[in-house]
């Protein structure tokens, strides 16, 4: 047996699925360190101000928005 992670796309067909932030059940939870270090880089780069009391699912929402804006997510 090997510690490899299974990469066989059938073993887990939602794998890899995004699902959208408004059905996370941990979406109204604060937004992860990760999520905000990233969003406060984000926020100075658009030259928006960065909002610290998000959840994660609207944390998750306004990365995208924001990836898009800077060309990051790209």
């Amino acid at each position: 047996m090997t510690d490899k992670p299974d990469t066989n796309p059938k073993a887990h067909p939602t794998g890899n699925a995004v699902k959208d932030p408004d059905t996370w059940t941990t979406g109204d939870q604060p937004m992860t360190g990760a999520q905000a270090s990233y969003l406060q880089t984000l926020s100075e780069e658009a030259g928006e101000e960065f909002d610290p009391e998000l959840n994660k699912a609207d944390a998750s929402k306004k990365i995208d928005e924001l990836q898009h804006e800077t060309g990051r997510g790209e």
